[in-house]
């Protein structure tokens, strides 16, 4: 294998306390929905002790069929948009809220990491995000990164904190 082995980078651990701390202050609670990633952001999110006052947990949800029974995707959206769209991020980061009754923030990642998979419409790199907030309008948000295989889902995990402390930031 040519893949590099996973190791959070000191900036990724650096944004993770940032977020935990936000997280704290603000009083809120996250779930993660995963695919690409495959649970590297729950992972970052409980890397340091405490953690556990601010972080739920995670889905990991790799396959459609996954997407759909623990999520509640639709199968009529994996049909028509694919599971690396703006509307599977959203329904998952919104299966997520619903299926953790106890986290106010969910966050999610769908996309394809490589080397392989890609298409014109969809080339290796691309990422789409959700944030979904209760009360509040779910964003998506979508990235194309650069690298190989875990320089994409290392770049996926570092945007999602990113969005989570917008997310906080705005309230």
């Amino acid at each position: 294998m040519t893949d590099k082995p996973v190791v959070f980078s000191h900036a990724l651990l650096a944004r993770t306390t940032d977020v935990v701390d936000a997280l704290r202050r603000a009083g809120l609670r996250v779930v993660t929905a995963e695919s690409c990633t495959g649970g590297l952001l729950a992972g970052a999110l409980t890397h340091f002790s405490g953690s556990s006052d601010v972080t739920e947990g995670g889905f990991v949800t790799y396959s459609n069929a996954m997407k759909q029974a623990v999520l509640g995707v639709q199968a009529d959206t994996l049909a028509t948009h694919g599971a690396v769209s703006a509307q599977t991020v959203e329904q998952m980061a919104e299966g997520a809220l619903h299926a953790c009754a106890t986290a106010d923030i969910a966050v999610s990642i769908s996309g394809i990491a490589g080397p392989g998979g890609g298409s014109a419409d969809k080339p290796v790199g691309l990422v789409w995000f959700a944030t979904a907030l209760r009360g509040a309008a779910t964003r998506t948000n979508q990235q194309i990164f650069a690298g190989e295989r875990a320089d994409v889902r290392e770049q996926a995990v570092f945007h999602a904190l990113e969005l989570v402390a917008e997310r906080l930031n705005s309230l």
